[in-house]
Formats: structure tokens, sequence, C-alpha cells
């Protein structure tokens, strides 16, 4: 491989690497035109892929450019405990057919930004199922405990005295073992992530490998501007979203996250950022940051069209050209029929929803839970919030 310049790692690295351990190990490799194995691991804890995973999946992608092999790891193994970072309780155990479900999904969602046929794709439940008891002994007994709890999450709970379950301390000596088994020459992760990719690091060296250089990428704030997006919080915009709720998703942000928003977010050079930057209007922006966001998972047809929806529905409050037809038995209450409408997952929600003014009939805000729905022949319009619709009409 050819080495590359100061200013082609720059570039490289561009706006999403936070933080580099050992960045001059790393760039003198990089400049020598070494041809490295990247990892990344990601637990298929939920069916969702989100922009916040695609931080590092898009900078990955220019690794991938550049010659280098991506290596992604399905953690179906390490889901079984689910990564405790961040976290401030136990993560709720997933079934191995959960797991695997969600798992299939990823896939074509990864397929939007990295080239899958050049990418090695391995489950690490390949290596961590094969382990013995006695092969886990031996494993845990290159880490210790004190090392563990220093993790600020751990320590967090520890100090607060929030249970530890004995099955968390395992996740970054499995994670860690994971750069061991595939040979790893660089990580990627985010920066929540770093206790975990420095263990990779150390067990590397216990076991008389090289030692993989760490690369962090900033977290992007979900949709409620408070949190990391998260799959667990809700707070995420899906990468296989439909473009209308992924454009709708991202004009519902708070103000103060479009600037992170576009420097993580979009593909859009520092210049353009800057001119997005000088429009006075912050609904102008957004949506100029909506429409770049759509444009890379869906292309620019149906971010034109998701744009000229949200406008419509939103801006002219008038109903989408394209709503969801079903069916349903006549004469049924309110909350029943938002259920059929697949517009809630049950009876409570269903009525909670109308109790908050969060569902309309025919345009008109709907009061009643219990109110007995007629359905004339040509149907009833139900809407939920802003963005979703479902004509209902008689069976």
């Amino acid at each position: 491989m050819k080495g590359l310049s100061e200013a082609q790692i720059a570039a490289l690295f561009g706006r999403s690497v936070e933080n580099v351990v050992v960045r001059d190990h790393l760039v003198t490799r990089l400049k020598e035109g070494k041809k490295l194995r990247i990892k990344i691991g990601m637990d298929p804890t939920a069916p969702d892929l989100h922009l916040g995973h695609a931080v590092a999946l898009r900078l990955l992608r220019r690794f991938q450019d550049a010659g280098h092999t991506v290596v992604f790891i399905i953690g179906d193994a390490t889901a079984l405990i689910g990564d405790p970072s961040g976290k401030s309780k136990t993560r709720p155990q997933l079934d191995a057919k959960e797991i695997d479900r969600n798992a299939k999904t990823y896939f074509a969602q990864v397929g939007k930004i990295l080239d899958v046929k050049k990418a090695e794709v391995r489950y690490n439940s390949e290596w961590l199922g094969k382990l013995k008891f006695a092969d886990v002994i031996r494993l845990a007994a290159k880490f210790t405990v004190a090392r563990i709890l220093e993790r600020d999450d751990f320590a967090k709970r520890y100090k607060s005295g929030i249970d530890i379950s004995a099955h968390e301390l395992l996740y970054p000596m499995m994670q860690a073992y994971d750069s061991v088994a595939i040979k790893a020459d660089v990580e990627v992760g985010g920066t929540d992530q770093t206790f975990n990719m420095l263990a990779g690091r150390e067990l590397q060296k216990k076991m008389d490998m090289s030692e993989q250089d760490v690369l962090t990428v900033p977290l992007l704030v979900g949709i409620d501007g408070v949190n990391k997006m998260s799959k667990s919080l809700g707070n995420y915009v899906g990468l296989s979203e439909k473009p209308e709720d992924m454009y709708g998703k991202v004009m519902s942000i708070p103000d103060a996250l479009i600037p992170s928003w576009f420097m993580l977010a979009t593909e859009l050079t520092d210049a353009e950022i800057a001119e997005a930057a000088r429009v006075d209007n912050p609904r102008d922006r957004k949506m100029r940051l909506a429409r770049e966001i759509v444009v890379l998972y869906h292309g620019a047809k149906a971010a034109e069209k998701a744009e000229a929806t949200f406008v419509s529905v939103f801006q002219k409050r008038e109903t989408p050209a394209d709503v969801v037809e079903m069916r349903a038995k006549n004469n049924q209450s309110l909350v029943d029929l938002l259920i059929v409408a697949k517009l809630a997952a049950s009876k409570s929600e269903a009525r909670r929803l109308v109790e908050q003014n969060g569902v309309k009939l025919d345009g008109a805000v709907a009061a009643d839970p219990t109110a007995v729905i007629t359905l004339p022949k040509s149907g009833v319009l139900l809407q939920k919030g802003k963005r979703h619709f479902v004509r209902v009409i008689p069976s």
C-alpha cells in the first residue's frame, strides 16, 4: 500500500476522531503504508442502527477506501450481557433468539455506509462460544477487579451502593478478547468505549501481541437534546427509517444541536457547514440538515419528497397523500381502533395518548378514549402526534 501524507491522514480522520491512542504509532504506520485491520464491534441489543453508530461507520468507510480491512464484529455473545458502559444499572439480559433476530437486520443497515463485500463480518460467538470454563478463568486472571472498578460507570454505581452483577465484570474482558481473536491493529468506538478498547490493548500486550491503537469518536446527542443517542433510550434516528420519519425526527431536535449534528451526521465540508450556519432562521438551517442526512441514506429524490411531505403536513397542516389504509370492524372503541391501526401497542398506551391530547380523529383532537367510533364507507383519519396517519375503513 502507498503511504499517506499528513494532509491525507488529517482527511482520513476528519471531524469524527476525538482522541487517538497512540497517535504517533498509528500515524507512522499509515505513513509507511501498512495495511491495517480496523475493528469495530456492535451488540445487536435492538434491531436498529442509528446516526450515532454512523459517526464511527463513516470513519471506517474512509479507512476502507484507503485500502485497509474493516472487521465488523456483531456481538452476539457480548449481547448476552449487554455493554454496561454509561449505564447506571444492570441491563436486562436478552435471549439468544432475540439477539439473532436483531443481528440479521444489521447487514443491510451497515451496507448503507460500509462496502460489506470488502469488510470482514464476524460474530464473536465464533471464539467466545468455544471458551471452556477453565479458559474463562485464565482470561479473568489477566485482569484485576480494582482496574475494572476504575470504569466511570462502575465506580459511580459502587460508591452509590447500586448493585454491579458479577457477569457485568466479564464484558470488558470479552470485548478485549475480540481484539485478540481477530488480531486487531486499530479499534474504533465512541468515547464511552475508551475503557473497553484500552482493555483490548492491555490483553494483547499480556498475550505477547502487538497492541492495537484506539480511535475514539464523539457521541452524538439524541433527539431529546440531553442524552447520547441510544437504542435503549429511544432518542435515536434509525438508519433504516423511512425518509419522511428520518426527516421529521431531525426537524424535532433542539436548535442547540444543529451545529454538532452538521459536524457529525453529514458529509458537508467545513465551508458548506459554515455557509449553512449563516442562515438566520434556525428552522431553515434545520431543514438543510434534515435534507442532507436523508440524502446520505436514501438519496436526493427521497430527500426532496420527505421535505415536501414535511412542509405540507407540518407547515401547511395538510394531510399526506400516501396515508396507509387499514380495515377494521365497525363500532369499536377509540382505544381498540388505535391498536388495530398499530398506532398504540396496548390499551394503556392508547388511553395515555388520548388523555395527553395526542390523537386526532378526522383532524379534531379526540378527548374520550372509550368513545365508540362508527366508520363511514370512506373511513376515518386517525392521527397520532405530528407524523403518524392511518385511514381506517370498515371491513
